[in-house]
């Protein structure tokens, strides 16, 4: 790109981005102030959806026939939200602050036999209960299996349904609901102001089956078997709620108060936890050892070997040594040659530049704090309007590339950037929500939704790729000062020996990127499939650096050799060559299904395999597009570094 034209272009992507985040201030910037609470204060609990590791068919709390408000209200829900398929709704649990209850009643119900079979439905999928108090996620503290009191506690994010298990004395298999929840609500006390702030919100689920004398009243009737005056608590499940038809259930709950010493600032820190964190920074370290080593040693070569050729070939002094010269200088008349299909190759590329650029800003944003995991759905929603501004840059990468091709159809090239890869993925992606709306599931993404991703994809991207497109092609292409001169007629390429074929060269140099980063993407696919928090950006960023890197050197060191052998065709294979580390990447993806997820339903894996799918074909444009770019730089510097008359 031309060096005054690119400043511009990405102040105003900058511009644009932060203009959006303002005007978006509830998508996805923090915007989340600390809420003081006095004694007394109401708490109103939130319900979000029911969630399975083992379905990924997220559903509506009153799905089941939970206790239900008069009037249910939707909370404002942003973009990610709606994808995510979060429904945050209003429930019946309402708190007073710093004042515990025992046993109170929210419901009395019976179920019908639909309604029993979807309750053991849910409880056969390992379905979670999520809830919400002041914008904290419901969590089950669980304690480590060894008697050790300084390990830490993990959290297991939302509260089964339900659980398995047989009476005593029988083999058969029943179902039993956690009908009483025990809250704790940790806060954390200003002794001036005498004013609390929640830092905590746990529960310990139990399956009870109440009993009462007399006939229910309601807000009259007392429990014989949960009752504070009596001294009677639920502590345990040793008399579990059956789910039957017909049968009563009563739904109930404590809530207890505990004064924390975590402040308000730091109360995710406990969430974010991980068990395994000294597994995953080790794997970090090793990855990162193994990389640089292997660079360090490629680039060694690499700076030998080229130092040595062109010393070689500018000492070539009579016409009779220029005519013997053999290797990589033999092409130069044919190396700058336009591939076949050059137009898809400027798509590709610009592509590539787009989902670049979308990865550095939503890393820095994520890095400088601004996506914090109380703002739910905010890491999609940056990610999606910060890949529509990112259009400009793909427009102008394509078009710039293509009038170095010599090409007119500007226009041609730069709507099929805008439209190819959006469209195949919109497309997948559509067929996909089809199957879980067939579901009735609430992660169905609504026709309101669907419209809105329509216009950020025609109404910004579109446009912004045609903006890019004319400035690129508008300036002088960097392909119009070529070091070299390609000549008329095509120099004949020698047949190549069997481990420069290009389907072995391509398959080869996708392994070294895909070994960068596959420990990473061991915990990035957790977080996803596994419905835990992920918020090791820095990691991530240092990662993604070693990935840009170990692409551009492989695809380097393979173009090298390529070139040694006088095959000049290297525009695709460069691209290619960093590209198949995502064929790598959807394999382990297929073996992540079968070791590690625990899913039955054809419908979820369906899902899982089209969204890796995407997931890959992103991969795909991004690492080949900056092996391509590394390669049009090497070879560039290596044809001006020869005399050629």
């Amino acid at each position: 790109m031309a060096t005054r034209e690119v400043p511009l272009l990405l102040l105003l992507v900058v511009v644009m981005v932060l203009a959006g985040a303002g005007a978006a201030r509830g998508f996805y910037l923090p915007g989340v102030a600390p809420r003081d609470f006095r004694k007394k204060d109401q708490l109103a609990v939130k319900v979000n959806q029911l969630s399975s590791i083992k379905t990924q068919l997220p559903y509506s709390y009153y799905s089941l026939p939970f206790c239900r408000p008069a009037t249910i209200v939707d909370s404002a829900e942003n973009l990610g939200e709606v994808l995510r398929g979060d429904r945050i709704e209003n429930s019946l649990y309402v708190f007073e602050m710093r004042e515990p209850r025992l046993c109170q009643i929210v419901c009395k119900t019976a179920l019908t036999h639909q309604e029993a079979k979807d309750f053991r439905e849910k409880i056969d999928d390992e379905y979670r209960i999520n809830m919400i108090l002041d914008n904290l996620p419901l969590v089950v503290p669980i304690r480590s299996l060894l008697d050790d009191h300084d390990a830490p506690t993990s959290y297991q994010l939302g509260v089964h349904v339900g659980i398995k298990g047989q009476y005593a004395g029988s083999n058969e298999e029943k179902h039993f609901i956690y009908n009483h929840l025990s809250f704790l609500v940790k806060y954390h006390r200003d002794e001036n102001t005498d004013l609390a702030r929640i830092v905590g919100f746990e529960v310990k689920p139990f399956s009870t089956k109440h009993e009462y004398d007399g006939e229910w009243k309601e807000n009259e009737t007392r429990l014989k078997t949960c009752d504070p005056h009596s001294r009677r608590l639920v502590v345990d499940s040793d008399s579990p709620q059956e789910v039957e038809a017909g049968k009563e259930i009563i739904f109930t709950y404590d809530v207890n108060f505990e004064e924390s010493d975590i402040k308000w600032a730091s109360r995710w820190d406990s969430y974010l936890l991980m068990t395994d964190d000294q597994i995953h920074w080790f794997s970090i370290v090793n990855s990162l050892m193994i990389v640089l080593f292997l660079s360090g040693m490629l680039a060694m070569i690499m700076l030998r070997t080229l130092y040595r050729d062109i010393s070689k070939y500018n000492q070539l002094e009579t016409q009779e040594e220029a005519q013997e010269e053999t290797g990589w200088k033999l092409v130069h008349g044919d190396v700058f040659r336009p591939p076949a299909r050059a137009g898809t190759l400027c798509v590709f590329v610009g592509t590539g530049v787009q989902f670049l650029g979308m990865l550095l800003v939503t890393l820095l944003f994520a890095i400088l704090g601004l996506l914090s995991p109380s703002n739910r759905g905010g890491l999609m929603t940056a990610m999606l309007l910060v890949w529509a501004f990112m259009g400009v840059l793909a427009g102008y990468a394509a078009a710039r590339l293509y009038r170095g091709f010599r090409g007119s159809e500007w226009k041609a090239v730069a709507m099929r950037t805008a439209l190819a890869f959006p469209g195949a993925a919109f497309a997948v992606f559509f067929v996909l929500n089809a199957l879980i709306w067939g579901e009735r599931s609430s992660g169905a993404v609504p026709f309101t939704t669907m419209t809105a991703l329509v216009l950020l994809w025609f109404g910004i991207s579109v446009p912004l790729v045609f903006v890019g497109s004319y400035l690129g092609f508008k300036r002088p292409a960097a392909t119009e000062d070529y070091p070299v001169r390609t000549n008329k007629i095509p120099r004949p390429i020698p047949e190549q020996p069997w481990y420069m074929n290009p389907a072995m060269s391509v398959l080869i140099g996708g392994i070294l990127p895909f070994g960068a980063v596959f420990i990473e993407l061991f915990f990035i696919l957790t977080s996803i499939w596994l419905h835990q928090f992920y918020y090791i950006f820095g990691f991530l960023f240092l990662v993604f650096a070693i990935l840009v890197v170990t692409c551009a050197e492989i695809a380097v060191v393979l173009c090298y050799f390529q070139l040694c052998g006088e095959d000049y065709e290297w525009w695709w294979r460069s691209y290619l060559t960093a590209g198949s580390s995502a064929l790598y990447l959807f394999l382990y993806a297929a073996f992540y299904f079968f070791t590690k997820l625990d899913i039955t339903k054809v419908v979820s894996g369906v899902l899982y395999f089209g969204y890796m799918l995407i997931a890959s074909a992103a991969f795909f444009v991004l690492t080949g597009t900056i092996g391509f770019y590394a390669c049009f730089w090497f070879t560039r510097l290596i044809y001006s570094s020869v005399k050629i008359d």
